[in-house]
């Protein structure tokens, strides 16, 4: 992806920023000339990153989940840079628990709320002073899931905290708006990275049907989040606040409607056994 827009000076905090979504959005912003700083959990993913970003880079070895750590991260970003412009909360994860709700335990609760909701508030929290002593103009991006806006069965925990962040995002917004910090979310359908495989799930038999499952035809990459990360950050949407876009191909204005092989249009299965196995 080209770069359009012009970041130069501008100090961006990408979470989870190794891989898949995350390491999209920190090398969209690297190339439009922002000081990338990314917070990565897994040692060999920050090393594999900081190898194909600028030397005005930062990339740390941090868990998110860990209060003290992302403090000591803010830290260094105001002592290196002194201010702070973007915040992108991209760190989320279903950690692979994929049952009937009644099969949860509690610790199962416990993880899923700390990968999924609890870390956006410590960061935020972390970040904001920064923020604010940067003055009006900051955006803070948080990354959901299409799943926040529909059903889904046997992964409701996940569901459920995705959809946090949307009321997250919405207060936080009116918030922060006499700031002239503006808050936004990213809603993205089934996105090919690390974490969730639509090309090696799907069975091969299956993959015909991929350009009919989406009306765009395709599953999302991270360089479509990326770009909607762009456009939240940029002057562009400088009288958005409080919204979430639903970067989906099309999926939820479908409904479950689906175009047949003959060209017409139905609302029920047209192929047997399972599209996305689990």
């Amino acid at each position: 992806m080209n770069c359009v827009l012009d970041f130069n000076g501008q100090v961006v905090l990408v979470t989870g920023g190794g891989g898949g979504i995350g390491r999209g959005i920190a090398e969209a912003f690297d190339r439009c000339g922002a000081r990338v700083v990314v917070a990565e959990i897994d040692p060999i993913r920050a090393d594999a990153t900081r190898a194909v970003l600028s030397g005005l880079s930062l990339v740390s070895v941090t868990d998110v989940r860990d209060s003290a750590a992302v403090d000591a991260l803010l830290q260094e970003v105001a002592e290196r840079h002194g201010h702070l412009d973007v915040l992108v909360n991209n760190v989320g994860d279903f950690l692979g628990i994929v049952k009937p709700l009644e099969d949860y335990s509690d610790e199962d609760f416990d993880a899923l709320f700390a990968i999924n909701l609890r870390q956006i508030f410590q960061v935020t929290r972390s970040a904001l002073p920064l923020m604010k002593k940067t003055g009006p103009g900051g955006s803070i991006i948080s990354v959901s899931s299409i799943e926040a806006f529909r059903g889904i069965p046997i992964n409701i925990v996940y569901s459920a905290f995705k959809a946090g962040i949307t009321g997250f995002t919405r207060s936080l917004a009116l918030e922060l708006g006499r700031f002239g910090i503006r808050v936004n979310a990213i809603a993205p359908e089934t996105t090919e990275s690390e974490q969730v495989k639509p090309s090696v799930w799907i069975p091969e038999q299956y993959h015909e049907h991929i350009a009919r499952w989406i009306p765009l035809g395709r599953f999302g990459t991270p360089a479509d989040a990326a770009g909607c990360a762009l456009f939240l950050a940029s002057e562009l949407s400088g009288w958005m606040t409080g919204t979430t876009l639903h970067l989906d191909g099309g999926a939820l204005a479908a409904g479950g409607w689906y175009p047949t092989p003959q060209g017409g249009w139905t609302n029920v299965p047209v192929i047997t056994g399972n599209g996305m196995v689990f």
